[in-house]
């Protein structure tokens, strides 16, 4: 075995292959960053956040396949690495330990779900993308500031029509009941943008036509993915702006 292929399948057992992961996590606590402004303790919430979502994948994974022994390597280097990374946040900012009953509730329905092995359905997608989306008022609460309810609102208005969006793209394409779930839940979010503001009713009127215009088209997986790239970037800047 080569030194790369050593590394390649290293890389595999010690990160989850959900690249749409990564912008559930860095999104939100970046638009947290452009809100509410960068006190250090930000810096160790970013490896805490980062960390915590490895372990509560492997973490579920154990549940759903009840094969703990099989991921216990993974669950040992991220467990300490997140309590580390977590406790100068506690200890300098404890007022982020009111959001642990709502991160404790959705877990547990990610925990239901992988125990069930339904892990794609898609309450427990929701679940999920509550569990990021808050992080934009964790990062206001660490910065000491007022967290505001437009940029949040911005972001979870996004990650929740993406849910629909990618499943008529991917596992649900050809279904007629998501492609118009995904339309009227897109119509609806571009009314709320409105009352959030002109650049967010602007991003989120972009994001209905890809909703409306793009199930049906032969994209692959990886377009699908550059697609919701460029809709991140566009969310990013509205959020910035809506407050």
């Amino acid at each position: 075995m080569t030194t790369a292929t050593a590394r390649r399948r290293t890389v595999r057992q010690f990160v989850p292959p959900q690249h749409g992961a990564w912008a559930m996590l860095l999104l939100p606590y970046l638009a947290g960053l452009l809100v509410s402004g960068f006190a250090w303790p930000a810096a160790p919430l970013l490896g805490a956040w980062v960390g915590g979502y490895l372990l509560s994948y492997y973490l579920l994974q154990a549940i759903k396949t009840g094969r703990f022994t099989r991921f216990r390597p993974q669950i040992l280097l991220y467990a300490p690495i997140t309590v580390a990374l977590a406790v100068p946040v506690v200890v300098t900012r404890p007022a982020v330990l009111w959001f642990a009953p709502a991160y404790a509730v959705l877990l547990a329905v990610n925990a239901w779900f992988a125990w069930r092995r339904r892990e794609r359905a898609l309450l427990n997608d929701l679940a999920s993308v509550v569990q990021g989306c808050l992080m934009v008022p964790v990062v206001a609460v660490v910065a000491e500031v007022t967290p505001r309810w437009q940029p949040f609102a911005v972001v979870l208005l996004y990650f929740t029509g993406t849910v629909l969006f990618v499943k008529t793209m991917i596992r649900e394409r050809g279904s007629v009941a998501y492609r118009r779930a995904s339309i009227g839940y897109h119509l609806a979010a571009l009314a709320a943008a409105t009352l959030i503001g002109a650049f967010a009713a602007v991003v989120s009127g972009a994001l209905l036509a890809r909703a409306w215009l793009l199930p049906g088209r032969p994209m692959t997986p990886k377009q699908v993915g550059l697609v919701e790239i460029g809709a991140s970037v566009l969310v990013l800047a509205a959020a910035a702006l809506a407050h």
